[in-house]
């Protein structure tokens, strides 16, 4: 029997876990938070994505309970957690320092919170020792937290978190310690965790790699607001504004003015090149516009393509190799930078094209998104 996809927020009779309704945080006459409302789901791997400053580490604060809303109500499982203290709520938190007690050995600093819990002994044992395994560390139990490796310290403290078994798990930059090859495995292996014990992970991050790896949805913020939620790949490929675009990923965008034409438009950029065609994923006025296309949808050609509409030509400014990809930078001749990307499937000596080659760039109608300026 095929499995059902897992999205509770297209389920009218889904019932949110988290939700946050008008909820503003105000320090002095700086506003954090305004007038936030949205649903978190049980199950959910759900990622605040943004700048510095932008009010995702605020909304973490206030989901565990170290800064209180100035407006509006935060309700966990239909309960008002507002007046509730930290230490009450079914909330645990990951720090990014990951906050381990030195002086206690691996197995010591999981068990400390279910100690305090005052929970019999032979429970204890049995708790720490599943939490060790399931974070694969059962070898260290006995070592101190400088006696093991940062990977490793990232994996106590998620199994310290995660031992009380709480309805929530906050993740403050979880990975944000870890190199990059190590912070793109252990992506996967939360992902694992978080869907073997059901709980529900709200993390914090700027790095966009993580969050569209490891997150069912993504909130995209800026300034106190959410500029867009929706699934991974609803954000890179439907992005709802230019902001959301520029921010995820590499991508070109183009001002214009646009014209409708039946269910495509027009849209005027550049003299002495030809209008682009797009087309919307929404009705869209004439007027003032921007194209947005990521640099893997564009096809460089030494040869003008005559089968597309979007055609513009140029020389090869510069190139980035990335060794499984190559991005080409276009200047065309009225100036504008347009980045193209191919994957370099075959191994080979040398590139199809070279620093200052004439090139053609191309791109389908439906290959960018159109979005009102």
């Amino acid at each position: 029997m095929p499995q059902t996809a897992f999205e509770p927020w297209n389920d009218p009779a889904a019932k949110p876990l988290i939700q946050f309704r008008n909820v503003s945080k105000r320090f002095g006459d700086f506003t954090a938070i305004d007038d936030l409302s949205i649903d978190i789901f049980e199950r959910e791997f759900f990622a605040l994505l943004g700048p510095s400053g932008c009010g995702k580490t605020t909304m973490m604060r206030m989901l565990a309970g170290f800064e209180t809303p100035t407006s509006g109500t935060i309700m966990l499982d239909g309960q008002d957690i507002s007046p509730i203290p930290p230490n009450k709520r079914s909330v645990n938190m990951m720090f990014q320092s990951y906050a381990l007690f030195p002086h206690l050995t691996v197995y010591e600093n999981i068990a400390f919170g279910l100690r305090r819990s005052k929970m019999p002994n032979e429970q204890i044992d049995a708790r720490v020792k599943q939490m060790l395994k399931l974070v694969q560390i059962e070898k260290f139990g006995a070592r101190k937290p400088d006696q093991i490796s940062g990977g490793q310290r990232q994996r106590v403290a998620l199994a310290r978190a995660l031992a009380k078994g709480p309805k929530l798990l906050l993740l403050d930059e979880p990975l944000s310690a870890l190199d990059k090859k190590l912070r793109q495995d252990t992506q996967f292996e939360l992902m694992d965790i978080q869907e073997k014990t059901g709980t529900t992970f709200v993390v914090v991050t700027h790095d966009q790699e993580e969050a569209m790896t490891v997150a069912s949805r993504v909130a995209v913020m800026d300034h106190g607001k959410l500029k867009q939620v929706d699934t991974p790949d609803r954000i890179y490929e439907a992005p709802n504004s230019t902001y959301v675009a520029d921010f995820i990923g590499d991508v070109n965008i183009i001002e214009g003015y646009a014209t409708k034409q039946g269910d495509t438009v027009s849209i005027a950029w550049s003299e002495g090149n030809s209008p682009i065609i797009g087309t919307p994923s929404k009705p869209i006025a004439n007027g003032k516009v921007s194209f947005a296309i990521r640099p893997e949808k564009i096809a460089i050609s030494a040869e003008r393509p005559t089968d597309r509409n979007n055609v513009v030509h140029g020389k090869v400014l510069d190139i980035a190799y990335l060794g499984n990809l190559s991005t080409y930078h276009v200047a065309l001749p009225d100036g504008t930078i347009i980045k193209a990307q191919t994957a370099n499937s075959r191994r080979r000596s040398s590139r199809p094209f070279t620093w200052d080659d004439e090139v053609w760039l191309s791109w389908t109608d439906t290959a960018g998104i159109v979005l009102e300026s």
